[in-house]
């Protein structure tokens, strides 16, 4: 049974009624994502930079979001909050590029170019991330994708992910942890019922809450993304 804090109520009720699939990415550039967005921009589309295989280039117009020239710009952190939901999510990247989607800002799916490879971890394109403790440089858990579901670096790929987030008691402490109830990278199953203990390293929080923001990682190199769909859940 789902157990909330009072002060999460009226946004549960908010997201209860709310279409069955609501797009991310709106007409207006950025409308929908909060704080600094850097060199986040819009686009019609992206390719592989004819001179440079590992960089994006950019083709004017809406509906496709880019880190910016060199894709070296701040973490993308929605105005919307979900708790279980079904995001449908497009990605693309260039050579070598990595960048990760986070749920409730919290727990990674890795994107990375993995084309080809035959020895999968969880820091192959899919995976779950890795926990992981700073003061110890130590990391945990991480979760490695079943299959090599990876197109080549310049193609369009999707992630269908359902999710199930933490459970709180009246209290506000936790009684269940995060899980990836399933995740399809291109048409392939790639995890299903993995549970996650803690925010995976390089989240925007330590901390878990009933609700959390969706975020994009901005900084480790070219990505773009389009036509992202949330179906708010509720998954007891």
């Amino acid at each position: 049974m789902l157990t909330i804090p009072i002060k999460y109520i009226v946004l549960l009720v908010i997201l209860s009624a709310e279409p069955d699939s609501i797009p991310i990415i709106r007409d207006a550039a950025l409308e929908g994502w909060q704080g600094d967005t850097g060199l986040w921009a819009p686009a019609s589309d992206a390719v592989l930079k004819p001179d440079d295989p590992s960089l994006l280039e950019a083709i004017p117009g809406r509906g496709v979001l880019v880190n910016g020239p060199l894709g070296k710009t701040t973490n993308l952190t929605s105005e919307m909050l979900h708790a279980d939901m079904q995001l449908h999510i497009e990605f693309m990247i260039p050579k070598d590029a990595t960048s990760g989607v986070y749920l409730m800002s919290r727990y990674e799916l890795q994107i990375v170019d993995s084309y080809g490879n035959e020895s999968l971890s969880f820091s192959d394109c899919g995976g779950i991330y890795q926990r992981f403790d700073e003061s110890r440089q130590r990391g945990w858990e991480g979760r490695a994708p079943l299959v090599n579901a990876s197109k080549a670096p310049g193609e369009w790929q999707s992630f269908d992910i359902t999710f199930r987030a933490p459970r709180f008691n009246d209290a506000g402490k936790k009684t269940q942890h995060a899980r990836f109830v399933k995740v399809v990278l291109n048409g392939q199953v790639i995890h299903e019922n993995v549970d996650v203990t803690g925010p995976t390293r390089g989240s925007k929080y330590s901390n878990e809450e009933p609700l959390g923001a969706l975020m994009l990682q901005g900084g480790q190199g070219c990505v773009a993304y389009r036509n992202i769909d949330v179906v708010h859940l509720n998954l007891d």
